[in-house]
C-alpha cells in the first residue's frame, strides 16, 4: 500500500493507492484562502498540517497499518517563512499572489539568463524579494523558505528537502542543470545555507518520524521527494515521455508536456521546469483561475452547487450571442504574463439569466486555456484530463471544441496528484522502473471536437487587448 498526500488550494488530498495501481481510499479536507489587501493570496501553514493529519487519519486504520512509503504532492511557488526553532514568521504567500509584479521586473533580466524562465508574481523569489522591500523584519529574522508540501515534510520527517519539479517554480533554480543559482538567491539577498536540500521525486527525502507515524497509524515508512502538484499529477496520469500531455483542471488551470531535455520558452510565458523523475523535463502553460472561476460564479449567482449550475448551464441550449467571460479573477499568467488583467463578463442583455452566466464562464476558461495550448506550440494527439473540473461532461465537450483536441478522460482522475505522489513513493521505495510504474490509468471516456468556436474565440481575444489598457 502506498500513500500519497496532496497539499491543494483548496483543499488537502490523502490516497492510498495498490500494488496494481487501484486507488482503495482517498479522503480530501477542505481549505480556505486569505485576502487581506488587494493582489494579495494566503493561507496558514498550520492550516496544511492540521488538514494533512486529518486526511490521512480518514483513510481506514487496517489500509493505513499497510503502508510501505509516502508521497508529497503539492501547490507550486508558495513562500513558508521559518524562522528560529522552524517557526512560521508569516501566512504563506501563495502561487496566485500578485504583489510583486514590479520585483519581477528587477529580477527579469536574471531570471532569463540563469532559469530560463520569466520572472512572474506568482513565483517564490519576488515574493521575497519584495518581503524584503515590505516586511524587513519579518526578512531579517529568516532563517528558511520551503515550498507547502516541503514545510508538510518537515513536520513529518524533520527534514527541510525539495525536489526538482517543485524547486523549479521557485526561480532560484538553474532548471538546466537541477541545482540552485546561486545568482539568483543572491539577487534577492538571500544564501544557499536559506534552501532546503535537494533530491530527485524518485528518491527518498527522509523517514517518517515514529511519534508522528505513531499519531497517524503509519509504519515509519520511507518519504519520497514527491513533487510539485503538476508533475505529481503527470506521474499519476502516466505523462513521462516526450509527445505525452494532459490538462489539469483545477482551482488553476495547466496544459503540461513531458520532455526529455530542457526546452524554455520565456517569449510565450512558458515555464519550463524539471519533471519529477531524474533526467527529464516538461513544459507547460498556466492560466490562474480555472474552478476558481467556477466556483466564484456559482457564488454569484447563488446555485446550491456545482452539478446544479452545471445542469442549468446545459440546459441554456443555444443562445444568440452569448456573454463573453474572460477569466482573469486573479490576474494572468500564460501567454499574458499580467498580474492586474481582470475577469470581465462582456455582452449582458435584459435576457441574461444566472444559467448564462454560468455557461459563459466555462467558455471562458476554456479559451483561457486555448491561449495556453497555442502559446505551447506542440502538435498533440490528445490530451489527458485530470483535476477536480474533470467531472464534467458538458464542460469537456466545451473544452473539447475549444482547444481542438481529443481528451481523455481516466480512472482516477479527479485525485491525480495525489496518486502521483504515491506513484513517487513506490519507486523511492522499490527501485521499480519508471515505465513500470507510471503507466496511463484505463480509458473512462474521451471527448472528440464537434465544432470549432473560433469566430468566438477571436472575440474573447479581441476583448482582452481592447482593455488591457484598463486594469
Amino acid at each position: 500500500m502506498w500513500l500519497g498526500v496532496d497539499i491543494g488550494t483548496s483543499g488537502v488530498k490523502a490516497v492510498l493507492v495498490d500494488n496494481s495501481g487501484a486507488m482503495v481510499a482517498e479522503h480530501t479536507e477542505p481549505l480556505s484562502i486569505q485576502r487581506p489587501h488587494a493582489l494579495w493570496s494566503e493561507q496558514d501553514p498550520e492550516q496544511w498540517w492540521s488538514a494533512t493529519q486529518s486526511a490521512i487519519l480518514a483513510l481506514p486504520a487496517d489500509l493505513r497499518s499497510a503502508c510501505k512509503g509516502l508521497g508529497l504532492s503539492g501547490q507550486m511557488h508558495g513562500a513558508v517563512l521559518l524562522g528560529a526553532d522552524d517557526n512560521v514568521l508569516r501566512p504563506a504567500i501563495l502561487w496566485n499572489d500578485g504583489r510583486s509584479a514590479s520585483q519581477c521586473a528587477a529580477l527579469g533580466p536574471l531570471a532569463l539568463e540563469h532559469t530560463g524562465n520569466v520572472a512572474m508574481p506568482g513565483f517564490t523569489a519576488p515574493k521575497l524579494a519584495w518581503l524584503r522591500e515590505n516586511e524587513p523584519d519579518s526578512f531579517a529574522a529568516l532563517k528558511a523558505v520551503l515550498l507547502p508540501k516541503d514545510y508538510i515534510r518537515l513536520r513529518l520527517t524533520g527534514e527541510k528537502t525539495s525536489e526538482m519539479s517543485d524547486a523549479s517554480g521557485t526561480l532560484w533554480l538553474d532548471v538546466a542543470g537541477r541545482r540552485w543559482s546561486g545568482e539568483m538567491l543572491a539577487a534577492t539577498g538571500l544564501d544557499e545555507s536559506q534552501m532546503p536540500g535537494l533530491v530527485e521525486g524518485s528518491e527518498q527525502s527522509g523517514m517518517l518520524r515514529p511519534d508522528i507515524a505513531d499519531d497517524l497509524g503509519l509504519p515509519h515508512v520511507p518519504v519520497a521527494g514527491g513533487g510539485g502538484d503538476q508533475a505529481a499529477g503527470a506521474i499519476g496520469a502516466g505523462v513521462i515521455d516526450a509527445g505525452q500531455a494532459f490538462l489539469s483542471l483545477g482551482t488553476s488551470g495547466v496544459i503540461f508536456a513531458a520532455s526529455d531535455g530542457f526546452a524554455p520558452n520565456p517569449e510565450q510565458g512558458v515555464h519550463a521546469f524539471c519533471h519529477a523523475l531524474p533526467g527529464r523535463w516538461h513544459v507547460m502553460s498556466v492560466m490562474l483561475s480555472a474552478t476558481a472561476c467556477l466556483d466564484w460564479v456559482i457564488r454569484l449567482t447563488g446555485f446550491a452547487g456545482v452539478p446544479a449550475a452545471l445542469a442549468a448551464a446545459e440546459a441554456t441550449g443555444e443562445q444568440d450571442d452569448p456573454p463573453i467571460f474572460l477569466p482573469y479573477l486573479s490576474g494572468e499568467r500564460t501567454p499574458h504574463n499580467d498580474p492586474r488583467a481582470k475577469g470581465c463578463f462582456f455582452g449582458l442583455t435584459h435576457d441574461t439569466d444566472p444559467a448564462a452566466l454560468v455557461d459563459a464562464v466555462l467558455e471562458g476558461v476554456a479559451f483561457g486555456l486555448r491561449d495556453g495550448l497555442d502559446a505551447l506550440a506542440l502538435d498533440l494527439n490528445e490530451l489527458s484530463v485530470i483535476g477536480g473540473g474533470s467531472r464534467s461532461a458538458y464542460w469537456a465537450q466545451i473544452l473539447a471544441n475549444a482547444l481542438q483536441v481529443p481528451l481523455v478522460y481516466r480512472d482516477g482522475s479527479a485525485v491525480g496528484p495525489a496518486s502521483g505522489a504515491a506513484r513517487l513513493a513506490r519507486l523511492a521505495v522499490t527501485g521499480e522502473t519508471p515505465e513500470a510504474v507510471c503507466t496511463m490509468p484505463r480509458e473512462q471516456a474521451r471527448y472528440l471536437p464537434t465544432a470549432n468556436p473560433h469566430e468566438r474565440l477571436d472575440r474573447f481575444r479581441a476583448l482582452y487587448s481592447s482593455l488591457q489598457p484598463n486594469f
